[in-house]
């Protein structure tokens, strides 16, 4: 089996979390059995962009451009909401595959918006403690969507994240499936310094604004400490019937009220 950094990655993702899709309706999310819903019609228009870029070949074409980053610039704005609505709608489509990972590594908010326990994961790997990543890998009830959960807080977190080994795990799960789209949820860029570390490996970013609270300055404040990536869409959420992208103009907004709020 292919090794990368010391890591097997084993074809077969042999375990198996089932989401209660009723409970993510109740909550206002993306499910394959409502494809029609508004919020599937708001995510259709988020996510066709990011598609275009992370497909697109020639001239076109953005350099680890399935590599998606969901972050915002503080905490409670959504991120994590954004992300696995994100997820389940680009796994929705027909010819993608869809790996959500939670790189918010020391607040995981991936399995808990989901309704899934505490799971062994990301940094489970990076720090040796897991060999096989299939091991971690969860597929899901949700046809081609799989997680990798944050797994088990480790103090040295930021240098795993910039460490080779993460380089060449990314590496191996972005060339290894090329129809593969893998979005990292990853912490407030104003926070901790990990997201930062996650940013240079990414070919995307997805930054959250909450309507009515985060301030243009500190929007550039955030977005300040990315400007290595080149590609970046502003999703304005929480946006009380204002239209899209009013309140920053530019970016998209959605949704009439707020909704469940993750990191």
């Amino acid at each position: 089996m292919p090794k990368a950094g010391g890591h097997t990655f084993s074809r077969v993702v042999s375990r198996v979390a089932q989401i209660d899709l009723q409970r993510l309706d109740a909550l206002g999310m993306v499910t394959p059995d409502r494809p029609r819903s508004s919020t599937a019609e708001e995510y259709r228009v988020i996510k066709r962009p990011l598609l275009r870029n992370a497909t697109a070949t020639g001239a076109a074409k953005v350099d680890d451009g399935n590599l998606i980053m969901v972050t915002s610039a503080l905490p409670g704005e959504g991120k994590t909401f954004n992300a696995v609505n994100l997820a389940i709608s680009m796994a929705m489509e027909l010819d993608y595959t869809v790996l959500l990972v939670d790189a918010d590594v020391s607040r995981p908010s991936v399995l808990r918006q989901l309704g899934l326990p505490p799971e062994k994961g990301l940094m489970d790997v990076l720090a040796g403690d897991v060999t096989d990543l299939s091991e971690v890998l969860l597929r899901t009830n949700i046809e081609k969507l799989s997680i990798l959960p944050a797994g088990m807080p480790h103090q040295r977190a930021t240098e795993l994240l910039a460490s080779e080994s993460m380089t060449r795990l990314l590496e191996q799960m972005a060339s290894r499936y090329p129809d593969r789209i893998i979005i990292f949820d990853s912490p407030p860029l104003l926070v901790t310094t990990e997201s930062r570390v996650v940013a240079t490996h990414m070919g995307q970013i997805v930054m959250v604004v909450e309507a009515e609270r985060t301030t243009h300055a500190i929007v550039r404040q955030a977005l300040a400490t990315i400007e290595s990536c080149p590609i970046k869409l502003m999703v304005l959420n929480k946006s009380r019937g204002q239209g899209p992208g009013s309140y920053y103009g530019y970016g998209y907004g959605y949704g009439d009220a707020p909704r469940e709020q993750a990191a």
